[in-house]
């Protein structure tokens, strides 16, 4: 097993100021983050995070530039590697044709795996809703950013 778990996230702003996010449930946790997800071996950055929004979001995505790469420790929260995150700022090139919902983890259905999505005004945005700790770093440095 790789000791790195190379993660990559795209930072998705519509015209509204609104930030996507995604609420998952998963290995019998639930999470709130960007949406993004694990590089596969062979894979670069960019070919991955259109991989992940083709397969989260069934959305293009243009990515537009580069924001922000993990430069602390962190260990996986599901298990005994060294996450390192890389995320980037990204438009969508085709319409996003979500089921938007307005409350954390208000899933439809059951199951193991759930996910949904989330628009929240970058004015509202707080560490708070995201679960891991590179993500409330870069919520951090996007609202330092406005």
């Amino acid at each position: 097993m790789s000791r790195f778990n190379v993660r990559v996230y795209g930072l998705l702003i519509n015209d509204n100021d609104q930030i996507l996010i995604s609420d998952e449930q998963e290995y019998g946790m639930q999470f709130s983050k960007f949406p993004g997800g694990g590089l596969e071996y062979g894979e670069g950055l960019i070919d991955g995070l259109k991989r992940e929004f083709v397969e989260e979001c069934n959305v293009e995505i243009d990515v537009l530039s580069h924001f922000y790469t993990t430069d602390f420790f962190i260990k996986s929260a599901f298990n005994d590697t060294q996450v390192i995150s890389v995320y980037y700022v990204v438009k969508n090139i085709s319409p996003l044709n979500l089921m938007f919902k307005t409350v954390q983890f208000d899933f439809d259905g059951e199951g193991d795996v759930l996910q949904l999505f989330r628009w929240i005004n970058l004015e509202d945005l707080t560490e708070d809703d995201v679960t891991f700790p590179t993500d409330k770093h870069v919520v951090k440095l996007l609202l330092n950013n406005l």
